[in-house]
């Protein structure tokens, strides 16, 4: 079972600073990662830093986008990009 994310806060250049429940923490780049049309307003720096944790412990923002933990904790892991 992967840890609930208990933090995140939007950083410069389109990363992440994620902390999960089990103390795993780390920070991801979604740089490469912002195209179609979900993910594509949040190129937008002020859109992006609105990301925040929703009560199913996801990351998303107002617009609708988010991004499973399970992803995030595995690219912390491994000290990867999001898949």
């Amino acid at each position: 079972m992967i840890p609930r994310i208990i933090h995140v806060q939007a950083l410069s250049d389109y990363r992440l600073e994620i902390r999960f429940a089990d103390g795993t923490a780390g920070v991801v780049s979604l740089k490469d990662r912002l195209f179609g049309p979900v993910f594509e307003p949040l190129k937008d720096p002020a859109v992006f830093a609105q990301a925040k944790v929703d009560e199913y412990g996801a990351v998303c923002w107002p617009n609708g986008a988010d991004l499973t933990p399970d992803a995030l904790y595995e690219a912390i892991r491994t000290r990867s990009h999001v898949a």
